[in-house]
């Protein structure tokens, strides 16, 4: 099994900052993509911003520089940094891996999501 917890959502006015950081722990796997999704209301989930395992980063085209996602070596978490939040970026943001287990087979876990509230 696979858990991911996220944290650092909450209340923010626009104009804005947030850092999210997701934690991910559990048997032994190695990840082929991990990263940031969210569900707006009444709105399909959809893709943030994701790192591939080798380095490399998918971000959604609405990034366009406000959204960076990292690796935090030290605290072992993927971290988003977002910037210049606006009423669209409001929706539960939820932490996705694409998880190769130890039998090899590939399966896609999610956190609990966390929060972005924007007011204005």
């Amino acid at each position: 099994q696979v858990q991911l917890v996220e944290s650092g959502g909450g209340l923010v006015q626009a104009g804005g900052s947030l850092r999210l950081a997701c934690l991910a722990s559990g048997s032994f796997f190695t990840f082929i993509r991990i990263g940031w999704y969210r569900q707006g209301p009444g709105k399909q989930r959809e893709l943030v911003a994701v790192i591939r395992d080798g380095g490399s980063t998918n971000n959604a085209e609405f990034v366009k520089g406000r959204f960076t996602i990292s690796r935090d070596n030290a605290k072992d978490t993927i971290d988003l940094q977002i910037n210049s939040l606006n009423s669209e970026d409001a929706a539960v943001y939820y932490c996705g891996v694409d998880a190769r287990l130890r039998d090899s087979t590939v399966r896609r876990y999610w956190g609990q999501g966390t929060q972005v509230t924007v007011s204005s």
